[in-house]
């Protein structure tokens, strides 16, 4: 089952800046989704864990790492800010490249990009967000399935993903992207 559309419309990122603060939407080529009810605790309690460790990991780096709710623009091309039609709210992401950081968040395509995968968001993330992703250059992307106790990698080469690695969460696992950045599952998952 998809997450609701918010309407029939095609919008931008200057109609998303006009909806009220308290109505979350992610755009994906012009369609507002409604962004699925808050996560559950584990959830959270994941995503908060996979923060302290890259966080720290990039100590000193000149890498950032982010937490939802944070807005990713993915332009097409060159297009004003406004006629941006995508913009999504990864769990994490990590912006190397401090020009594509501002105010309003992140344009372009992060470094690196996390999900966990709730069952109310899987298919959009497994299929819309991940096509985005890889449209738009995220080179390194997790999703992170906590209930299957398994991580599917995507590495962007050539301009496309291809197969991911699927891994158990369990150890240790490096970022392809990020050299020395890793996610102990052992401290992630308890």
């Amino acid at each position: 089952m998809g997450l609701p559309v918010r309407d029939d419309q095609r919008h931008t990122y200057a109609d998303y800046l006009r909806w009220p603060e308290d109505e979350r939407y992610e755009l994906i080529d012009g369609i507002a989704y409604a962004m699925a009810p808050a996560p559950g605790r584990r959830h959270q309690e994941i995503v908060v864990e996979m923060l302290r460790q890259v966080a720290d990991a990039l100590e000193g780096h000149p890498c950032r790492v982010y937490v939802a709710p944070f807005d990713v623009r993915l332009p097409r091309g060159h297009e004003a800010d406004e006629r941006i039609d995508t913009v999504v709210q990864p769990d994490l992401s990590v912006i190397c490249d401090e020009a594509k950081l501002d105010e309003r968040g992140c344009r372009g395509a992060p470094d690196w990009v996390i999900e966990v995968i709730s069952p109310s968001t899987a298919s959009h993330d497994q299929v819309k967000k991940r096509d985005v992703y890889e449209r738009a250059g995220v080179t390194e992307l997790w999703l992170v399935h906590p209930g299957d106790g398994i991580v599917s990698v995507y590495t962007l080469q050539s301009g496309q993903y291809g197969k991911p690695r699927i891994l158990e969460l369990a150890g240790n696992l490096a970022a392809t992207v990020l050299p020395g950045v890793e996610i102990d599952w052992g401290r992630a998952l308890r």
